[in-house]
């Protein structure tokens, strides 16, 4: 059997926000309505999605809009057609090599929230609230 890596790409269809329970059963009985499947891999570390590789381009495309938002293994799943690059954010960076590709930060990946103090908010108001109320009376 070929690794799901490996598989036509026109085929392969990505199936997310699986249950960690998902089972090969529920997905080729889910999927093999929209026609025959080659392949079926299912991630279990970390767990959650799996791939799905059918004979024929247009089947998954039309499991693709049929079963997209729909439930399968206890979930609400996600499905569409897999583009062919990992997901995994860790290997983002080492795959996109050289330095003008990876801009200034150097290939890191920074967080789009704004940076807290150290001091919570609602300590430092709640103390000048008190100091101002002192001095007032």
């Amino acid at each position: 059997m070929t690794r799901y890596r490996e598989w036509d790409l026109a085929c392969k269809v990505y199936v997310g926000n699986l249950g960690s329970s998902a089972s090969k059963y529920e997905i080729e009985n889910a999927f093999s309505k929209y026609g025959p499947l080659k392949n079926v891999w299912i991630a279990r570390n970390p767990p959650g999605f799996a791939f799905v590789e059918f004979e024929d381009r247009r089947d998954a495309e039309d499991a693709t809009r049929a079963l997209d938002g729909t439930r399968c293994c206890g979930t609400r799943i996600r499905v569409e057609m897999s583009s062919g690059r990992s997901r995994d954010r860790s290997r983002r960076g080492a795959a996109e090599g050289s330095s003008s590709s990876r801009g200034r930060s150097g290939g890191r990946l920074r967080s789009r929230s704004p940076r807290r103090s150290r001091t919570p908010r609602s300590f430092s108001r709640d103390r000048r609230t008190r100091s101002e109320s002192r001095e007032r009376y």
